[in-house]
């Protein structure tokens, strides 16, 4: 018995392994084949319902097509045919919108075009579906402005797709939609309507022989368009660079003509060209450059003018400083401080921080229980920053307020710009009407990619979300003089050594990460530029760590880790390592 199992067995174990060799390529096809299959009868499923108008008025025709797709993505996600089954689910859902009117079939279409562009973002119509979200946005759901943000995304993150000169089409023309959503808002109906013209109410400036900020205030928002004149010796009359501002008049309480005289402007003037335009006018001495910009709440117009860097004048002006003593530069020693950056040491372009502590005066911020507010947490921050750059990095440090007083956010740049800071430095603290929301996280200005991103802006800019898309739409020219890299690497340094040193000290801290988004606070910036999120003030556990000034020195020694990480990382690249 044993003689002959001996011997049958050896055969026995041929023939299996014989057939498992021979039907295993076979198994394999038919795997492989087997989504193939299935989306093709999903299709024809498809097909036959949109080619009888019978068929789609019930629910059961479009939820048999679905359950086909469905298999596909939930029974062979990694197959190039899951892509293709996401695609054409979410459209179906949509298109059974159309029948249902049920909101939560217009959610389920956007779950899986979101799904399809974030976790098949190399599959071919992972653009497409970013595409089709931000059209659920603006068609189905009639918000433009997340609208805006979605098609945004086509262009950020799907730079080769074919869907991109469509998102672009489509950004230019919800510009112009917002933007006149915003007058009819502010206006309370078409400017054409309006019975009376936007008021020019002020012209402020600050300045210095080689960069002035000059700002034109008005009641409500309105077209503008500027041009550049060369001199005319013959008239006696300079360089002017002039905006005519339209549906506009000048008011009594308006300066004619504001002396600025700083060696790059003369003076600002304005009056009423004709009976609906403004013109004001800016004569020239000297002109590098300039930047012309606009912000929301109130409605206000930036003018940025620098003068050329051959001309530069040593400037000096006055800027809040630290209560305690602040020391010019690098302190003298036998040594040098292991601790003091050898970009520092070098001179290499970091000399001077201009630090921001955010809000101020009777812009409190965010307000905690007990009465803790924003604007005195960052100014305690701010001061403990000061502190640490001055004694271990051995920078100037500047901040745009030592105390309680409103500043625009327009002048906070300029005092950055002013000083000819190397950095900027914008310390705030967050809120969210999410309670369990709470975390660490750091800007630098560019178009936001995400709504959240928005809503901060939104936020800090004291502004409304729909302002904030606008504003998006005239960041694509400034982005060209804009560091977005450096500030961009300035951000991740910053936002790394907070983390390390206050996970060092507490448990539980929360990487939000990097993000970019339109502050208000960052444009116009002509250094490296960051806006700092120190935590939420409306989370009981970051509450209760700002109100903590362990935990504030924390954050501060964090930041100022960056900022050598920052410099160090300068120098290494001037070194060639």
């Amino acid at each position: 018995m044993n003689i002959r199992f001996t011997r049958i067995f050896p055969a026995v174990f041929a023939l299996i392994a014989f057939a498992c060799f021979c039907g295993e390529p076979s198994a394999l096809a038919k795997k492989r084949s087997e989504p193939a299959q299935i989306l093709k009868q999903a299709d024809q499923c498809r097909h036959a319902l949109n080619k009888s108008p019978n068929k789609m008025k019930y629910r059961h025709n479009w939820e048999r097509c679905i359950r086909g797709y469905e298999s596909i993505y939930k029974n062979y996600p990694t197959s190039d045919q899951a892509g293709w089954a996401l695609y054409h689910s979410g459209r179906l859902f949509r298109a059974l919108y159309a029948y249902s009117g049920r909101s939560e079939d217009l959610d389920q279409a956007l779950l899986l075009f979101r799904r399809l562009a974030d976790d098949y973002k190399d599959h071919r119509l992972a653009d497409d579906a970013q595409f089709l979200i931000g059209d659920v946005f603006s068609q189905e759901k009639n918000d433009p402005a997340h609208a805006y943000v979605e098609y945004l995304k086509v262009d950020i993150k799907f730079p080769s797709g074919d869907m991109r000169p469509k998102a672009r089409k489509m950004l230019d023309e919800l510009a112009v939609t917002l933007s006149k959503k915003e007058n009819d808002a502010e206006t309370g109906g078409p400017l054409s309507e309006k019975s009376g013209l936007a008021a020019v109410k002020e012209i402020r400036h600050w300045s210095t022989p080689n960069y002035t900020r000059v700002v034109v205030d008005l009641d409500t928002s309105i077209k503008y368009n500027h041009h550049l004149l060369k001199a005319d010796p013959e008239l006696q009359k300079p360089r002017r660079l002039y905006l005519d501002l339209l549906n506009a008049q000048v008011t009594s309480e308006l300066e004619s003509a504001v002396p600025i005289k700083d060696g790059l402007l003369q003076r600002a003037r304005a009056a009423q060209y004709e009976k609906d335009t403004v013109r004001v006018v800016l004569d020239i001495e000297s002109l590098g450059g300039y930047k012309i910009f606009h912000l929301h709440d109130p409605f206000r117009i930036v003018v940025d003018v620098r003068r050329s860097e051959k001309a530069q004048a040593p400037d000096a002006s006055e800027v809040a400083t630290p209560k305690r003593a602040v020391g010019r530069g690098v302190r003298k020693a036998e040594a040098p401080k292991p601790s003091v950056s050898l970009a520092r040491q070098l001179g290499l372009n970091v000399k001077r921080i201009v630090i921001d502590p955010g809000h101020g005066g009777k812009d409190p911020g965010c307000n905690s229980q007990g009465g803790v507010k924003e604007k005195d947490i960052v100014l305690n921050i701010a001061e403990i920053l000061a502190a640490r750059i001055e004694a271990e990095i051995g920078c100037e440090v500047f901040l745009t307020r030592n105390k309680d007083v409103f500043l625009p956010l327009e002048r906070r740049t300029a005092i950055a710009n002013i000083k000819k800071a190397d950095l900027f430095i914008s310390l705030h603290v967050n809120a969210h009407r999410n309670k369990n929301i709470w975390g660490l996280e750091t800007y630098f200005l560019n178009m936001a990619t995400d709504e959240r991103s928005v809503m901060v802006a939104a936020r800090e800019n004291a502004t409304s979300e729909k302002n904030i898309s606008d504003l998006q739409a005239i960041l694509n020219d400034l982005m060209l003089n804009t560091k977005i890299n450096e500030s961009s690497r300035l951000a991740y340094a910053v936002q790394k050594g907070m983390l390390a040193k206050v996970q060092g000290k507490y448990k539980q801290v929360r990487d939000l990460g990097v993000k970019q988004a339109p502050f208000y606070v960052l444009i116009g910036a002509e250094m490296p530029a960051i806006l700092v999120e120190t935590g939420f003030l409306t989370n009981r556990r970051d509450r209760n760590r700002l109100r903590s000034k362990a935990y504030r020195e924390a954050l501060a020694d964090g930041i100022c880790d960056g900022l050598r990480t920052y410099m160090e990382s300068i120098y290494q690249a001037y070194k060639g390592g």
